[in-house]
């Protein structure tokens, strides 16, 4: 039998999905020590202290994301362990907790929901998808809205040949090994990945930009879309699409560049700024079944209910767990 304060007390595996404005983080993981910089992670981790959990709550994050970088949607598990007598929270009273004392305001919490004790943030995750966001038509970054400034990236151009990036774009899909699109730094074992989809779309300019302004930018949308990614994948591949759409680039040297797996070449060493991108999903399958909005059953094995948790509809894929995105 156990003793001390943890004996007998309610320890809950949750699923969290959070959104968040980069620009003031070091990334979405925790900085550690008496560094000045901090990630979003100690923001949240510093809001769960008021969860009063036994043992100390800690997020583990499914996507890595690099300083600069927003997200739409991120999720992490968390475990809270109340004291003996205590029910778990409900996961709408969890969420309502991490945001009122959260202290910084570009973090908000989206939604919690009860997961298996076993179910891991990282490696349950069976899509991820990233939106890049481009501008043409603004000849320097300061002349673009401040409400655009940091969320977006000023390609120095009046237009691009969208329809070269797209061929580019077709030679990415697959399964490929994406050597020459990873930054150095990557912990992960392999540089083989799927990419279910790539895609260039005009983004029309939204409220913030002047009537006078909509004349003359253009908003682009770049998606991504595997079960994980390299290290700096998306940023170094969009680079390497916006190359092809200025013309320095071929759509054929793009599969070239993919098939040399060289990271060091002429053009891949291209990364495009980390202010454009934003972590737009993530998707989880196979979890157990439970009701609707939560998987509690502990006991039962893996079903095919899916969770819902971000503003993505969730869908069910059947590949098996890999590293973490990590851009």
């Amino acid at each position: 039998m156990g003793s001390g304060p943890a004996a007998g007390s309610a320890r809950a595996r949750y699923l969290v999905f959070f959104q968040y404005l980069g620009t003031d983080f070091n990334g979405s993981a925790a900085v550690r020590g008496a560094q000045r910089a901090v990630g979003v992670q100690n923001y949240l981790e510093e809001a769960a202290e008021k969860l009063k959990s036994v043992v100390p709550v800690k997020f583990i994050i499914s996507s890595r994301t690099d300083a600069g970088v927003h997200a739409l949607s991120n999720a992490a598990h968390l475990d809270v362990q109340r004291r003996s007598g205590q029910p778990p929270f409900a996961p709408e009273v969890l969420t309502e907790a991490l945001n009122t004392h959260l202290r910084h305001p570009a973090i908000r919490v989206l939604r919690a929901f009860r997961v298996p004790s076993d179910f891991h943030a990282r490696y349950a995750a069976t899509s991820r998808t990233y939106l890049y966001r481009l501008v043409t038509g603004c000849p320097r970054h300061d002349q673009l809205s401040v409400f655009e400034r940091n969320r977006c990236w000023a390609v120095r151009a009046d237009r691009l040949d969208v329809a070269a990036m797209r061929e580019a774009a077709q030679h990415l899909l697959g399964t490929h090994d994406f050597s020459a699109f990873q930054s150095a730094g990557s912990p992960s074992a392999s540089s083989v990945r799927t990419l279910r989809r790539a895609s260039v779309s005009l983004d029309p300019a939204g409220p913030l930009v002047l009537p006078q302004e909509s004349r003359r930018l253009q908003f682009w949308s770049l998606e991504f879309e595997s079960q994980s990614f390299l290290y700096r994948q998306v940023r170094r591949m969009t680079a390497i699409l916006v190359a092809v759409g200025l013309g320095a680039v071929t759509p054929t040297q793009v599969k070239m560049i993919l098939q040399s797996r060289d990271p060091l070449g002429r053009h891949q060493t291209r990364v495009a700024p980390a202010h454009g991108l934003f972590l737009k999903s993530v998707l989880f399958g196979g979890l157990a079944a439970g009701s609707p909005d939560c998987a509690q059953q502990e006991s039962q094995g893996r079903g095919g209910r899916e969770v819902p948790g971000s503003p993505e509809d969730f869908r069910l894929e059947t590949s098996g767990p890999q590293a973490g995105g990590l851009e």
